[in-house]
């Protein structure tokens, strides 16, 4: 008998908790729609901007790879694009591990500041701060890939014994764009 009325009372419970729910949202009043957004394309807030293909880095990564070989150098390659982020590293085999790391980050900073990276440590005696900004390295063997005057990319190199021969393989693959 106790189950039964359990079972009766329960059941009840939830049939009034259903009719509550259903009465709360047929009382509710419809949402207004919503306004709808759109973008106007010739609005003089867009920007159009160049970017490398991921075919055009790794042809470029590819050429800075080959003129770092030709001279049995061992070395990594890096390819930023115009925010910094990686599209194609190449780890030459025989690359020590700091390489891969250090080749990015001077990929990243030719492109920041649009300049080779030899250029670049050359200012740190008029601004040493430069050094501390995040994710760059002022050491050379970066080199900017530009488009119309304008940064679009970065090349680093890495892992030569110098950062001469580090920066002379990034322009092999600025040079390899150019074909």
């Amino acid at each position: 008998m106790k189950k039964i009325l359990f079972g009766a009372t329960a059941a009840a419970v939830i049939a009034a908790g259903t009719f509550g729910a259903v009465s709360a949202n047929a009382s509710a009043p419809a949402a207004a729609p919503a306004a709808v957004v759109r973008a106007d394309a010739g609005n003089d807030n867009l920007q159009q901007s160049t970017h490398l293909t991921i075919e055009a880095a790794t042809k470029a990564a590819q050429a800075t790879l080959d003129a770092a070989e030709k001279e049995n150098q061992r070395v990594s390659v890096a390819v930023v694009d115009r925010n910094g982020n990686t599209i194609v590293t190449l780890r030459g085999d025989g690359a020590g591990p700091q390489s891969y790391e250090s080749a990015e980050k001077k990929a990243y900073t030719a492109v920041s500041w649009n300049a080779t990276t030899s250029v670049l440590a050359g200012r740190l005696a008029q601004a040493p701060n430069l050094k501390d900004i995040p994710g760059t390295l002022f050491l050379a063997g970066g080199a900017p890939v530009t488009a119309k005057g304008a940064p679009i990319a970065g090349i680093g190199v890495a892992g030569a014994p110098s950062g001469d021969l580090d920066e002379k393989f990034a322009q092999a693959g600025v040079a390899a764009l150019a074909n």
